[in-house]
């Protein structure tokens, strides 16, 4: 059996069905993805660190006997702690801050039987849309090189959409799931507030509006995923959400969605419309949803733009702060010109000068756009929109070295994505066909609180009747 043709031609679901048969083992899918990596990984720039030996030992011993048994699997390097690799979250404060134990996610997919190969690259503290990191470097986009990976987990989907594995871990906190999604021609949903632990579990503020999950090529393996790490820990700051009637996220794709109201809309919260290529790709997708008996008409929620974007930064970067002043006292050293990049500095000096009135106030914002955008819900199950407002970016184009810039363009690909981090609501980013340059197009699907069971289903029929690449072609082609 040629086990490289298997990263191929199965996602991570139907090679966990492989595993249980007997017609591969751990070890030789291991193998299989070792060799891709080493043999990718030098283009796209999608792992900053690898575990093959720790990992080889795994796949040789006796794996836990969960969903995903055998199945290589990677972590963003941001939010997700394994036990002796550093967690450098992207910046140079963290280059060498290694993890003493597993955090709770790494634990949950060790169960699962998954076998951790790596971590892949982020943007510092997430807090960019594309992945180029300076401790790093860039990630490429495996549809263009010369072309962004989205970010903030833009080395997880550099490393699926690559065809190095079939799915990676990832987390959102404005988009960060559903851009690189977008981005790299994958599926990537973020999960409702409260589905999916925090890692560190100290992020009170940042913890509610940043939900980890995954960035796959498949539906079927966004839900058994969601499958393996959904559920709080004792203690968590909100109640936990009903569990899928199915029993399991992986069982409701069983069976089809009811029929469902959708509105859908082609602008943002400002009025602005998303690029053709996305405005095309969202009616599409309207005509189709109809042609599959779902109710569909023109419509959309209204929040205000500009303040769910300062309430969604300033709770953020009030988390972030934290962060960066308890690793300087755990150095116990002063903050030094070359620990941040010029953009995270700007946030972090902005930060440091805010009051407890103005984060009083960011909160009472997140609460009030919440219920500006319920409403909708009541009489819609779901909502279509673009996922990216606008095509999907060169590299440089968002440079952390010029924070005017940064302020500047960077809201731009947020457009559709962050007001449901504010909200908490579920929401998926689809593939959805390629623009005229032959990058990817996304429509981003959202449901009301709890929903993932049932933006899921819509997704895998949408995946049904309009099937997507599982990854990009190898090698990449030439920019033209």
């Amino acid at each position: 059996m040629n086990t490289s043709e298997l990263l191929d031609d199965h996602d991570a679901v139907g090679l966990a069905g492989l595993v249980r048969q007997g017609a591969v083992t751990p070890a030789e899918l291991l193998e299989a993805v070792v060799t891709r990596i080493e043999e990718r990984d030098p283009t796209l720039r999608a792992f900053v660190s690898t575990r093959f030996e720790a990992a080889r030992a795994e796949a040789a011993a006796e794996l836990p006997d969960g969903p995903l048994r055998g199945v290589p699997f990677a972590v963003k390097d941001l939010g997700c702690d394994v036990a002796g690799m550093v967690t450098t979250e992207g910046s140079r404060l963290f280059a060498d801050a290694v993890a003493e134990r597993d955090g709770v996610l790494a634990t949950r997919y060790r169960r699962a039987g998954l076998v951790v190969v790596g971590k892949t690259n982020t943007p510092e503290f997430g807090k960019n849309a594309s992945t180029e990191p300076l401790l790093h470097g860039p990630s490429h986009n495996p549809w263009r090189t010369t072309h962004s990976t989205g970010g903030s987990s833009g080395g997880s989907a550099a490393a699926v959409a690559g065809g190095m594995l079939p799915a990676a871990h990832a987390n959102d906190g404005g988009g960060s799931i559903r851009i690189p999604a977008a981005c790299c021609g994958l599926f990537g949903l973020k999960p409702s507030r409260g589905r999916v632990p925090d890692d560190h579990g100290l992020s009170a503020l940042a913890y509610p509006l940043s939900m980890a999950h995954a960035v796959t090529r498949t539906v079927r393996d966004s839900a058994a995923l969601l499958d393996v790490v959904a559920g709080p820990l004792a203690g968590d700051p909100h109640a936990a959400l009903p569990q899928p009637p199915a029993g399991s996220f992986l069982a409701s794709l069983d069976t089809a969605p009811a029929r469902l109201r959708v509105g859908f809309a082609t602008t943002n919260a400002d009025g602005r419309d998303a690029h053709p290529a996305a405005v095309r790709a969202v009616e599409r997708t309207a005509a189709l949803l109809a042609e599959l008996g779902h109710h569909v008409e023109e419509g959309a929620p209204v929040w205000d733009g500009p303040a769910t974007g300062r309430a969604l930064g300033q709770v953020m970067a009030a988390a972030t702060h934290v962060r960066i002043e308890d690793r300087l006292a755990a150095l116990g050293r002063e903050l030094r010109d070359d620990d941040l990049e010029p953009f995270t500095r700007v946030i972090h000096d902005r930060t440091a000068a805010m009051g407890a009135q103005d984060l009083v106030r960011a909160l009472q914002a997140v609460v009030r756009i919440g219920r500006e955008v319920a409403p909708f819900f009541d009489s819609h199950d779901v909502w279509l929109s673009p996922t990216l407002g606008v095509p999907v970016p060169e590299l440089g184009v968002l440079d952390t070295s010029n924070p005017p810039s940064m302020f500047a363009r960077a809201a731009e690909l947020t457009w559709f994505t962050s007001v449901f981090n504010v909200t908490g609501l579920p929401s998926a980013s689809v593939p959805a066909g390629f623009d005229e340059a032959g990058l990817p197009v996304a429509i981003q699907l959202t449901g009301r609180m709890g929903a993932e069971a049932q933006l899921l289903r819509v997704a895998a029929q949408l995946e049904e009747a309009a099937p997507w690449p599982r990854q990009a072609p190898w090698p990449p082609p030439v920019a033209g």
